[in-house]
């Protein structure tokens, strides 16, 4: 086929998203190297994203540009053959074994400190935030906070545990909040040591540990934005082991991004460039864990959320770019402009999730209310805590 040929039969599948070839509308795609159209029906989700990052192309809106491309399912319509080996390797490889599951952390989350404080909310979350009655980043991510909190129905003297608690903001909210001692395990380094420092004054613990490793009795547990890592032969292990780890009274709050089917691979790039060995899971995939270990009391579903949060994490990274440019050098910033905007334009387009699920080991008597928070209620929980400590 010759490349004036190609490009044309390209062009016609972008249209069919409402994207044109050098078109004049912000989701359109600026070709600067003809190559790269043969790399990326080639190489798909891969070829996409390292042409982007090499300036073979541009978009001025990639979130908007991969919200049309995502709603109208055109990666369903090329799918290269060399998607077949990452397939086989997540049906054959525990990619997320006790040894490799430390690599996400190293590679991922050691990123900077600095960096990633510039670029969330202050309380450090890099979650989805909860954007109800909210107006800015720092005011959404405590109310998911908050809410998380509510679900868990914590209470003054309790112990949690959070799996994967980053720079530890739900361990710090519920001790400040709730009066609650907290444990919390992550595979990042930076993380456990910015977490020492930051929260030094609160009955909080930071343990540089895998998930698999932790055996002792908690009231209640938290697992936000940590699933995703655990890949699917291990999540049956990962249900086990909170089981065992939960009070039979205690509640668990899985929070995770989600695919809409079970069969799919993790994006290429993403799992090369962002987040090694990632593996989103499927409704299916939780449930089949779930089943037999606990109870399922709620499941709720506000995805849409993630791509305001996306957005606001873009437009702090690239207001902050000029203090780490030096540092990280222009490919990193097409990079990151990349995986944000792409995650925003993905979420926005319904094609992934994200789930809370709240579960018991032997189902709440009486059954389950998922609080219906609003501010009145924050602000209540937190003039009725301090008022506890006076």
């Amino acid at each position: 086929m010759k490349l004036t040929s190609l490009e044309e039969w390209f062009n016609q599948r972008l249209n069919e998203a409402g994207i044109a070839l050098n078109g004049s509308n912000p989701w359109d795609i600026q070709l600067h190297n003809s190559d790269a159209i043969q790399r990326i029906l080639s190489q798909g989700s891969l070829g996409l994203g390292e042409s982007y990052m090499q300036g073979d192309w541009d978009v001025p809106q990639l979130d908007a540009f991969f919200y049309r491309l995502l709603r109208a399912q055109l990666h369903e319509k090329v799918k290269p053959s060399s998607l077949w080996l990452p397939y086989i390797q997540h049906k054959l490889i525990n990619k997320q074994n006790s040894k490799r599951a430390w690599r996400v952390g190293e590679y991922h989350y050691n990123l900077g400190n600095t960096f990633y404080q510039a670029m969330l909310d202050k309380r450090m979350t890099y979650t989805c935030a909860y954007w109800q009655q909210a107006s800015n980043l720092d005011q959404a991510q405590e109310n998911k906070l908050e809410l998380i909190c509510q679900k868990l129905k914590l209470q003054p003297g309790m112990r949690l545990l959070d799996i994967g608690c980053g720079w530890g903001s739900l361990m710090g909210y519920a001790a400040e909040k709730y009066g609650v001692e907290c444990v919390g395990i992550t595979v990042s380094s930076e993380q456990v040591k910015f977490g020492q420092v930051r929260y030094a004054h609160l009955p909080v613990e930071f343990r540089l540990q895998d998930y698999r490793a932790v055996n002792e009795q908690f009231d209640a547990i938290a697992s936000v934005g940590m699933f995703e890592h655990v890949g699917r032969k291990n999540h049956r292990k990962f249900m086990q082991v909170a089981h065992r780890c939960l009070n039979d009274e205690g509640l668990f709050l899985l929070h995770t991004i989600g695919k809409n089917t079970s069969n799919g691979i993790t994006d290429p790039w993403l799992e090369r460039y962002i987040f090694p060995n990632g593996d989103l899971p499927s409704i299916q995939q939780i449930a089949n864990a779930v089943e037999g270990q606990f109870v399922v009391e709620d499941l709720h579903n506000f995805g849409a959320d993630y791509d305001k949060t996306l957005i606001a994490w873009f437009h702090n990274f690239n207001q902050h770019w000029p203090e780490f440019s030096a540092e990280y050098g222009d490919v990193f910033y097409r990079k990151w402009r990349y995986y944000l905007l792409s995650c925003a334009g993905a979420f926005r387009a319904r094609d992934i999730q994200l789930w809370q699920w709240v579960l018991s080991k032997q189902g709440v008597v009486g059954g389950y209310q998922r609080p219906q928070m609003s501010l009145h209620d924050y602000f209540n929980c937190s003039i009725e805590w301090q008022l506890r400590r006076v």
